[in-house]
């Protein structure tokens, strides 16, 4: 399907989706329903177009779209300071820890080609002659790759690169509607950006230069990207395998689950973005910036890993378990807003 047919098939959905948005606390109880698979749809469209089109208007007007119904559809009807707390002691680490074994697969899946590649690079010269020039390759180590972190502004890059990895985490969340395929094939390309770019500066026999810039903010934002490639794998296992349960009623029961994980990722990915910003690129000693890095992503370990451990020891739950409500309705007749087609 070329760009424009997609475009005119599915205008109509986004259109009504946005005017359902723009009423959102005026909705009857089917109109509440129909928001719910508007979402799944345009979620799925989000993931088809990131595969196969590369036109950016599309790819942030579509984004847009879903972050902002994604918003409506699995909020709350009543947000205190408590609630806002609970999602950072309780709702997203139990949510990741709860996702292991899909945070394990969607980890290796991003590893595995990383190393694959980089070692590959790093032991063939065939494969650096296939991959670049001798020329580019130089050019790329010796100044490309380090200009990149400050090209602009520490604020502009910042804001830049948050934006960035974003739409990369909405791509690896999104595409588990695909049964987990798009999904999968985000993280695997996003795992041979790195291997190549590590490979590169491993042939040239300068790997302390490649994780100098690449650890003050890397390892926060690869562990962002992983678990909302977990959050898209588990709703992809959710269609693949659903039980005794419908594949819409499999859906819907880990949907607002995974969404809490993917909340979480755009607040972890803004953090690594402030450090991209204003340490990686820095002329901060590389110890210091090495060592912010290793020392954020020790935190965050230790908050998810710990809180999430702890929450499910006293048996926490998160909120809306049988499946997401619709923010600004009422608790007691808030009808489920994620539904199958």
């Amino acid at each position: 399907m070329d760009i424009d047919r997609f475009v005119v098939d599915n205008n109509p959905a986004w259109e009504r989706m946005d005017q359902l948005c723009g009423r959102h606390k005026r909705l009857r109880t089917e109109e509440v329903e129909e928001l719910g698979r508007l979402y799944l749809r345009a979620s799925g469209h989000l993931a088809y177009a990131q595969a196969h089109f590369s036109d950016p208007d599309l790819l942030a007007a579509l984004t847009a779209r879903v972050a902002r119904t994604s918003a409506l559809v699995y909020g709350r009807g009543r947000h205190n300071w408590r609630s806002f707390g609970r999602f950072f002691t309780t709702y997203f680490p139990l949510a990741v820890y709860e996702s292991g074994w899909f945070v394990l697969a969607s980890a290796l899946a991003v590893l595995v080609p990383a190393f694959a590649l980089g070692t590959w690079l790093d032991h063939s010269n065939a494969a650096l002659d296939a991959l670049a020039p001798a020329a580019v390759r130089q050019a790329y180590v010796d100044h490309d790759f380090s200009h990149y972190y400050v090209s602009v502004p520490a604020t502009q890059f910042a804001v830049t690169v948050y934006t960035n990895n974003v739409k990369v985490a909405l791509e690896a969340f999104a595409g588990g509607i695909s049964f987990g395929v798009l999904t999968l094939v985000a993280l695997v390309f996003n795992g041979l950006d790195i291997g190549g770019a590590g490979g590169l500066f491993y042939a040239a026999h300068r790997p302390a230069e490649f994780w100098g810039l690449v650890l003050p903010h890397g390892l926060l934002e690869m562990s962002s990207v992983v678990i909302a490639g977990a959050a898209g794998l588990r709703l992809g296992w959710a269609l693949v395998a659903p039980g005794d349960r419908t594949r819409s009623a499999a859906l819907a029961g880990v949907a607002r689950r995974c969404t809490y994980i993917a909340a979480g990722t755009f607040l972890t990915l803004a953090v690594s973005g402030i450090i991209e910003g204003f340490v990686a690129g820095s002329t901060l000693p590389t110890a210091v910036r090495v060592g912010t890095g290793i020392t954020v992503e020790v935190l965050f370990l230790v908050w998810v890993i710990g809180a999430g451990r702890a929450a499910r020891r006293r048996g926490a739950d998160l909120p809306g378990r049988t499946g997401p409500t619709l923010a600004g309705t009422p608790a007691q007749s808030r009808p489920a807003a994620l539904m199958s087609r």
